[in-house]
């Protein structure tokens, strides 16, 4: 008896009829597009969002180091992979985040434009009122006062009473560390930049990353926006991360150099990461659902990632509690320390680029 055969829609190659899935690629017989259909696709083959991510989001958060012992132990196709999983949770805690990154970039824009206009209607006050001779009298007393005690004589006096009396009749700067009136002279008179950046202090011969410099700084002047160099700093975080979560594998493999290559420790990272990132996404979620959500609840949500990571370190590498508890705590430290001047080299390298 003959059996009926059909075409594979995407390979061209026939089988038997009735087969859900064909023989040579492995694509669906019967694939009806619909919105759920490509949705799914697009996910599980970008994201690998399937079965095996439900079956590894629970022993993730309730069980410390048990997915990456498991996966060393050969089991990696039950549970989801842990390049995945971390890139699949950072993608959803960085979206999540992007909302809480705009609001503040907002909010620093209107506080600066703010505060600029409060110190400049401060500035053109002092200027169009100056000191008069009682205000000059009175910041003047303390010298006369002790010009014994100062070395001051008569004439060094009246030179210092000149002085306050023509600084009281001048625009005030505002701690840009150049002389503002100067720089918003050049500005609206149209100088080049060049011509700027020496008024503000920079050497003919400055390299390439302090020209940069000046010229970021003369354009936030201009701007006013510490929101595009916020928003700069939190662009660079996603790529930062792809430095800092290695270091903290290679932080691991320094405290446990007995135990194994560095993939395995880089292994046990990315699973550690993606608690992390899915703790934030958390806090995240319910600091949109309920925005006075306690700040003490935070600070001890934030701090028992801790105890989780001392847990893991005691499951995975299978050591002393009190031995994991020490250990847990220098890499803790030692990752900070690495951690703080990458903030810093993040900071600067988003005030260049913004």
């Amino acid at each position: 008896m003959e059996t009926k055969q059909t075409t594979c829609k995407n390979c061209e190659k026939e089988f038997q009829q009735g087969f859900e899935f064909c023989p040579h690629c492995g694509q669906k017989a019967k694939d009806e597009l619909t919105l759920g259909v490509l949705f799914y696709n697009t996910i599980s083959n970008y994201f690998s969002f399937d079965a095996r991510f439900f079956k590894s989001f629970i022993p993730l958060m309730v069980r410390p180091g048990y997915l990456a012992k498991k996966f060393l132990e050969g089991k990696r196709l039950l549970y989801l992979h842990p390049a995945q999983m971390y890139l699949f949770i950072s993608v959803i805690f960085f979206f999540l985040f992007s909302f809480v990154a705009r609001e503040q970039e907002e909010s620093i824009d209107r506080a600066l434009k703010r505060d600029f206009e409060k110190a400049k209607k401060v500035v053109d006050t002092l200027s169009e009122k100056g000191l008069d001779s009682a205000q000059v009298a009175k910041l003047m007393k303390p010298y006369e006062d002790n010009k014994g005690k100062l070395g001051l004589n008569e004439d060094e006096l009246k030179e210092l009473d000149s002085v306050i009396k023509v600084g009281g009749n001048t625009k005030p700067n505002m701690n840009f560390g150049f002389d503002e009136n100067k720089i918003d002279s050049l500005i609206d008179s149209g100088a080049s930049d060049k011509v700027i950046y020496k008024e503000m202090g920079m050497d003919d011969d400055a390299g390439y990353f302090t020209k940069r410099f000046y010229a970021q700084m003369l354009k936030f002047y201009k701007t006013k926006s510490g929101g595009s160099v916020l928003k700069a700093f939190y662009d660079t975080i996603p790529i930062a991360m792809f430095f800092l979560l290695p270091i903290f594998a290679l932080i691991l493999k320094l405290f446990y150099f007995r135990k194994g290559p560095y993939a395995y420790h880089l292994v046990f990272s990315f699973y550690f990461f993606s608690f992390l990132f899915t703790v934030f996404s958390i806090l995240l979620l319910l600091n949109f659902a309920w925005k006075a959500f306690p700040g003490w609840l935070i600070t001890l949500i934030i701090l028992s990632t801790f105890i989780y990571l001392f847990l893991a370190l005691k499951r995975f590498y299978d050591q002393g509690w009190v031995l994991s508890f020490l250990k847990g705590g220098m890499v803790t430290f030692t990752f900070f320390v690495f951690l703080f001047p990458a903030s810093l080299a993040v900071l600067f390298v988003a005030f260049l680029s913004y």
